[in-house]
């Protein structure tokens, strides 16, 4: 069938919903078929916390975190009476950080709203960190309204279906369009998870389990033998270097010193050991010459963290450091480490002066 076909779309809705019914995943966020032909209703308070932690973050690293905060904090005005620190602290290791200060400014808003999210895209959009994805995902899955929910799984999935040759991203408003046209007046939610659903387990990037698919009579790229070549992405440019130096100070009982990066940029808000600037300079600040204050450092090896948009590589000293911490740093003990806003670029400075630092201690 030609992509622009649009007799098939009803069907193709119906047979993912029946292999959805079948084959969908537990996730702990999630009120699945069953529970729905019940009544019960997803609570948008839970639906909108996975759906920040799940932004550019995959769903087995999600869980975990999920449930903590849910256990912590079990409603909006719940963690609207968080502390910041409290979040960052819970919200460490989950990467992009800037997610949680949207959150806690978020859940801020809606609390003084009476704790209600509103119930259509619209409203959604004018909250912080909800963009047109997250607006549609909350609308569809938590209040049933016909939105076109299209994240990575659901690109690979309807590229594949219609056979899409324009690349990603221009192909985004493409697809968009034919995702809106499928999706069902009755479990637009249901659609929206099944199509995901798909794209994670069966649709997969590599290696397709097209035998399995419950859309394989209906998938262009299958018919034409070539479903891996989709979605069409042009070639991406190679990220940019930053060099930088990262101090690991020990105490004579073991804490090391930290500090607090600035509540704005590149993990503002969040816990660090002291670091030179990190430039794009090959000759760039990497010596021990270039800490914050004098101490006998020796080199502990190098680290390498990829970040969104450049590749950082640090250089790591440590050093044993007594007395008071120097002002704007405090110093954490090795029982507390675990538990600090350390992003895992942090972790693994840490990690690399002092091996398994930053491991959760048995009691």
């Amino acid at each position: 069938m030609a992509p622009q076909d649009k007799s098939r779309k009803p069907a193709v809705a119906a047979r993912l919903l029946n292999w959805y019914d079948a084959h969908h995943r537990e996730l702990p966020w999630r009120t699945g078929p069953a529970a729905l032909s019940k009544g019960e209703r997803p609570d948008p308070y839970r639906v909108w916390l996975s759906e920040i932690m799940l932004q550019q973050t995959t769903v087995e690293a999600v869980k975990s975190y999920f449930t903590a905060f849910v256990r912590r904090w079990p409603s909006v005005s719940a963690l609207a009476a968080a502390a910041n620190d409290d979040i960052m602290k819970a919200w460490a290791g989950l990467g992009y950080y800037s997610r949680a200060r949207n959150l806690k400014a978020c859940a801020d808003l809606v609390a003084a709203q009476g704790g209600i999210f509103p119930d259509t895209e619209e409203g959604l959009l004018a909250l912080p960190g909800i963009g047109p994805y997250t607006a549609a995902a909350i609308a569809s899955i938590a209040f049933a309204r016909p939105a076109a929910v299209v994240d990575g799984n659901v690109e690979r999935v309807v590229s594949r279906l219609f056979r899409i040759e324009t690349p990603l991203p221009q192909a985004k408003t493409e697809i968009r369009a034919l995702v809106q046209q499928m999706v069902p007046s009755g479990r637009p939610g249901d659609f929206a998870q099944a199509t995901m659903d798909l794209g994670a387990t069966i649709c997969t990037p590599r290696r397709p389990k097209c035998m399995f698919c419950p859309l394989r009579a209906d998938c262009d790229a299958l018919a034409a033998g070539d479903p891996e070549l989709y979605p069409v992405r042009l070639a991406k440019p190679e990220k940019p270097r930053r060099r930088g130096a990262a101090f690991v100070a020990i105490r004579e009982d073991g804490a090391v010193l930290l500090r607090k990066r600035p509540e704005k940029g590149l993990l503002g808000g969040m816990t660090e050991v002291p670091t030179t600037g990190w430039t794009a300079r090959l000759d760039g600040e990497t010596s021990p010459d270039a800490a914050p204050f004098p101490s006998p450092w020796k080199r502990a090896g190098q680290i390498t963290h990829v970040f969104t948009h450049f590749t950082l590589e640090l250089d790591i000293y440590r050093a044993s450091f007594g007395g008071r911490a120097p002002q704007g740093h405090f110093w954490s003990p090795p029982d507390d480490l675990h538990g600090e806003a350390l992003p895992t670029v942090m972790k693994k400075a840490i990690d690399a002066a002092i091996p398994g630092a930053t491991k959760r201690r048995k009691p």
